[in-house]
């Protein structure tokens, strides 16, 4: 993703909608930027602080074990995953990236929550920097608003009262 998310009209179905954001303590400082970012997104399209849960988690690994199981909690009408993973001089760096990607989608996929993913994979700490409030814009702005958007789109299709439940496996 180059650049900044679009701005768009969130749907008016989120009034009483609440939403939780996971962050990943390791490389604490640049995820608390993007955790800002989420938070001012949710605020500036009228999703107040009481409505937004944080939780943090050690990494970006375990970032989608606890989405799923908040969204299986059926509390949440969309979750945003924040952290940051930057490379190093061996392949952990993909690895990481790799689950905490499908993890997350795969968490969303099967709950039916939205989930936003503002996970940054850099190659250094100034590029994580740049897309953490920098030149380049904040991820964690950028996935709340996704969040955003799906789970007005998503009440749109289903109604404003319907959840999507799935059995546990």
């Amino acid at each position: 993703m180059a650049g900044r998310a679009p701005v768009a009209t969130i749907s008016r179905t989120l009034a009483r909608a609440r939403f939780a954001v996971v962050a990943a303590r390791f490389n604490e400082d640049i995820s608390r930027q993007l955790l800002d970012g989420a938070l001012r997104a949710f605020a500036a399209h009228g999703v107040g602080g009481g409505a937004v849960d944080v939780h943090w988690v050690p990494g970006s690994f375990e970032l989608p074990q606890a989405a799923l199981l908040l969204a299986r909690g059926g509390r949440y009408a969309g979750i945003v995953c924040v952290g940051v993973v930057i490379k190093g001089e061996t392949p952990h760096f993909e690895y990481v990236a790799g689950v905490a990607a499908q993890g997350i989608s795969r968490a969303a996929l099967d709950t039916g929550v939205p989930m936003g993913f503002g996970v940054i994979t850099a190659l250094n700490e100034a590029q994580a920097w740049a897309r953490a409030g920098g030149a380049v814009g904040n991820r964690g702005a950028d996935a709340a608003l996704a969040t955003l958007h799906m789970a007005g789109w998503m009440r749109g299709i289903r109604g404003p009262d319907r959840r999507v439940r799935r059995r546990r496996r």
